[in-house]
């Protein structure tokens, strides 16, 4: 039986470089892989999904208010599909969270989801909050604060370093607006008192 797998991380873990190389075995054995990737997050150009380390590959760009189950069924019934994966699924809804659960229980293949767990102030994105609770299997990709400890939450920060404690959830960036950091480094982040300029990558 197909399963919905959802690998979370804080930025920076290599989420997409995992989705890229695990993608490119499928290829490497003569398998179709399908790649579907938010078209709100073009920082590797639209309907591509690129990694830090130089890592690309085409994908299908998608919105949401798409069906991501009829995106998947046109293109199996097309060329078979023999693994799914899914870049950035924090930003997915309920409604498409569970178009992955049918793609894998209906279809009989297997997806792979990788994002975020929570945003810039702590909270759950929608789309991983429904992966939390109905993926078949969940794993943690880790990566390090810069204190050395696990790193499991991120702060947005201006061009100085300085985290910001308020704005819109969904603010598409990366080395330059976001940074991974413990739980502790977090609180410190968005106290109230005089804040830290926090190490990045500009």
């Amino acid at each position: 039986m197909a399963k919905l797998y959802f690998y979370y991380s804080a930025m920076n873990a290599g989420k997409s470089t995992t989705l890229l190389q695990a993608a490119y075995n499928y290829k490497e054995r003569g398998l179709r892989p399908l790649l579907l990737t938010p078209a709100l997050d073009t920082r590797a150009g639209v309907g591509t999904i690129g990694s830090r380390i130089g890592l690309q590959s085409e994908a299908i760009a998608f919105s949401q208010t798409d069906s991501l189950y009829d995106i998947c069924d046109e293109q199996h019934q097309q060329n078979p599909v023999a693994c799914v994966f899914v870049d950035e699924a924090q930003f997915l809804t309920k409604k498409q969270v569970h178009d992955l659960g049918e793609i894998a229980d209906r279809l009989s293949i297997p997806v792979l989801s990788y994002g975020l767990r929570t945003d810039f102030q702590g909270n759950l994105f929608e789309g991983s909050q429904y992966l939390l609770a109905w993926a078949d299997a969940i794993t943690e990709i880790k990566t390090i604060c810069h204190c050395g400890r696990k790193a499991s939450m991120v702060l947005r920060i201006d061009s100085s370093g300085k985290p910001i404690r308020g704005g819109e959830q969904i603010k598409v960036g990366g080395n330059e607006s976001y940074v991974s950091v413990c739980r502790q480094h977090f609180k410190e982040g968005l106290s109230e008192k005089d804040q830290p300029t926090l190490p990045f990558e500009g």
